[in-house]
């Protein structure tokens, strides 16, 4: 019998085409005990199949935010955190989907109290052709959303940052499983004011603060659903829309390494030059420039090639 109780966790806004294939995904398994089906104010029907997946199944549970408006998939997620139940908590999205293999290596992994959490590869399924467009046209290519090699501890931390060589810089927070004593802070929360990004901030955090470990790697655990409504999919890279939200990514990150214990030096600096160049770069035209003049004479290093390059990069 499995050791792992398993809260789920799915923030819905406008996915009635794919709600219950989602739930159905989830409930193959014995370890999931409860699934929170949270609706962010959904234009659709959304609300009315989750109060109707609930009738039909004990572990269903539905919520809305206190003044049921719409307040992102962020502050969706934490409500979720805030409401878990279980031992475990995992994420997915609504119009996504779990493998048969979701949890395999999580079963052994977690016999070990030290490891806080684990996390495996997701794959892309596409069901409109403008969404595979989109989709390989921003990644160049559909393959696996995973890392190149398996490590553990500070290790992912080093290599989610670009410290380690070609670990991969993403993992996806729909093939991630994280024991709820590790979210009992309640600092340790999706960042509500972003909208794009916002998952990578929160796992480049828990994997310094908490001990992740390398699941399934090289083989899908989870489906990405490929459609033209995408969030991630509509800002265009290199644009002045992704210039921004990677300066809201790297402001986050830059703020929060400053306030914490044992982090290096030389890393909260990679965070703030990060976060200047972007800053930088999501200007256009001489304010461009300006504000590289600006900053430069304070901050020297942004003459170096790597922050000056993307600093000064044309954004249209």
């Amino acid at each position: 019998m499995s050791h792992l109780n398993i809260t789920v966790i799915i923030p819905i806004y406008n996915a009635a085409a794919f709600l219950q294939k989602s739930v159905e995904s989830c409930l193959q398994f014995d370890e999931v005990k409860e699934i929170l089906l949270i609706d962010d104010a959904s234009k659709d029907n959304s609300l009315e199949i989750a109060i109707n997946l609930a009738k039909n199944n004990g572990k269903i549970k539905v919520l809305q935010h206190p003044d049921k408006k719409n307040h992102g998939v962020s502050a969706t997620r934490n409500l979720g955190i805030d409401h878990a139940s279980q031992d475990f908590i995992t994420f997915l999205d609504a119009d996504d989907y779990w493998l048969p293999n979701r949890f395999d290596a999580e079963r052994e992994y977690f016999k070990n109290p030290k490891i806080d959490g684990v996390f495996g590869a997701l794959s892309t399924e596409f069901v409109t052709e403008e969404g595979r467009r989109q989709y390989i046209e921003k990644f160049e290519g559909d393959g696996l959303t995973t890392v190149n090699y398996p490590a553990e501890g500070k290790d992912i931390f080093y290599g989610l940052i670009g410290e380690k060589k070609g670990f991969g810089a993403f993992f996806s927070m729909i093939a991630l499983t994280v024991r709820k004593s590790a979210l009992e802070n309640p600092k340790r929360r999706l960042n509500e004011k972003m909208g794009i990004g916002e998952d990578k901030d929160f796992t480049i955090k828990l994997a310094f603060e908490k001990n992740l470990k390398t699941g399934i790697i090289d083989r899908a655990v989870a489906v990405r659903t490929g459609h033209e409504n995408n969030s991630i999919t509509k800002v265009k890279n290199y644009s002045s829309k992704f210039f921004h939200h990677n300066a809201l990514l790297y402001e986050s990150l830059y703020k929060w390494s400053r306030n914490t214990k044992e982090m290096p030096r030389n890393i909260v600096e990679i965070f703030k030059y990060k976060y200047l160049s972007a800053k930088i770069a999501s200007a256009s035209g001489i304010k461009k420039y300006m504000m590289f003049g600006f900053y430069a004479p304070f901050n020297p290093k942004l003459l170096k090639t790597r922050y000056r390059y993307y600093a000064l990069k044309n954004n249209g």
